[in-house]
């Protein structure tokens, strides 16, 4: 795939992180998203990428997003390679677990996705390109 602009939504310390740094040493332009972006400035240092705070639960948010992403075309406008990776770790045992923090969970998983892959696709499809 030919290098262009990746945005990596639900930005921590595993998988996320270890993408950002390869795609930016493959040429990327890497934007990274997350509900706090604090803890993300090592990161952006190392690899270039620039941090966005977002809440992918947020349909308005993750409009915004896309929004600003289009409108830099100085870093090379709407990303062509999307990572949706947020999610709400537990680290407890299932009957220890609050049924609210289950759907939390869910919520983030697999509606923040659909909320993101849908932005995307908005862009992407008409452009005939992206992943």
């Amino acid at each position: 795939m030919t290098p262009g602009r990746a945005l990596i939504v639900g930005t921590g310390p595993g998988l996320s992180s270890a993408m950002a740094r390869r795609l930016a040493k493959a040429g990327w332009t890497v934007d990274l998203a997350a509900r706090n972006t604090d803890k993300l400035q090592g990161l952006c240092a190392e690899t270039g990428a620039v941090a966005h705070a977002c809440d992918a639960t947020d349909p308005a948010a993750v409009a915004a997003l896309f929004d600003a992403l289009d409108s830099q075309a100085e870093r090379g406008g709407a990303p062509t390679f999307v990572l949706y990776n947020a999610s709400l770790r537990a680290s407890k045992a299932i009957l220890d677990l609050d049924p609210a923090d289950v759907k939390k969970a869910i919520e983030i998983s697999a509606y923040g996705g659909f909320l993101v892959a849908q932005q995307a696709a908005k862009r992407m499809i008409p452009a005939g390109e992206g992943a």
